[in-house]
């Protein structure tokens, strides 16, 4: 029979709940121990070990792999459609040629309202900062 051992401690459910799903997808069990608890009174998080996340032992190194496989590629998790219909603007990122951009107003607005009317702008696809 399989030993489930504790993989990893989280102070949050939110976090415990996106890795376990993370893992489902990738063929991994696993199971949250302490969620409900914790989450009826926080100050047991200390006494109990926090939020723990257990798998079987022969999927420890499987396991591993595959959230290090998310945390490297984090930053690629939203994908943005590199051209979009109906455009709000009539030109495109001068980087990667993509329509799907706005505008960056943060430099010219008070509290959200927006005094002025920026001229920069970013590319949702590149991430590419630009004036025009």
């Amino acid at each position: 029979m399989s030993k489930l051992v504790r993989f990893k401690f989280y102070e949050t459910a939110l976090e415990a709940n996106r890795d376990k799903q993370i893992l489902a997808e990738n063929g991994v069990n696993s199971f949250i121990a302490n969620e409900q608890l914790i989450q009826s009174d926080w100050l047991l998080s200390q006494a109990v070990g926090g939020i723990q996340l257990q798998v079987f032992e022969e999927d420890t190194e499987k396991a591993n792999a595959v959230l290090q496989d998310y945390k490297d590629n984090e930053q690629f998790s939203l994908e943005v459609e590199h051209t979009i219909e109906d455009p709000e603007f009539d030109f495109v990122c001068p980087k990667c040629n993509s329509n799907h951009i706005y505008r960056d107003d943060s430099a010219t607005s008070f509290f959200g309202i927006s005094i002025l009317t920026s001229h920069k702008f970013i590319c949702y696809y590149c991430g590419n900062e630009f004036t025009r």
